[in-house]
């Protein structure tokens, strides 16, 4: 299969990527649990409010699924003056 990549720009929309990641592979929440380090309800809490999710907890969910997180300049536009004051 080859690769894909989706563009994200909301938190709703990394839940939805995560957990279609997880049921694409065939795993249950507890199997991705498992190999997480993390309960079966933790990982149901972080699917849905993937808000809640650290860096670290991030970057280990996406090496558990095989998934390469990349970051990079949306589009030919550049970030506006409005995005960088709510940093």
């Amino acid at each position: 299969m080859p690769p894909t990549s989706h563009p994200l720009l909301t938190a709703s929309q990394l839940s939805s990527l995560l957990q279609a990641a997880r049921k694409v592979q065939g795993l249950t929440q507890a199997a991705l649990a498992t190999r997480l380090g993390l309960s079966q309800s933790r990982v149901s809490h972080l699917e849905l409010n993937a808000q809640d999710l650290s860096v670290e907890q991030l970057l280990a969910w996406c090496a558990a699924l095989g998934l390469e997180l990349t970051l990079g300049t949306r589009g030919s536009a550049a970030v506006s003056a409005t995005s960088k004051s709510a940093w």
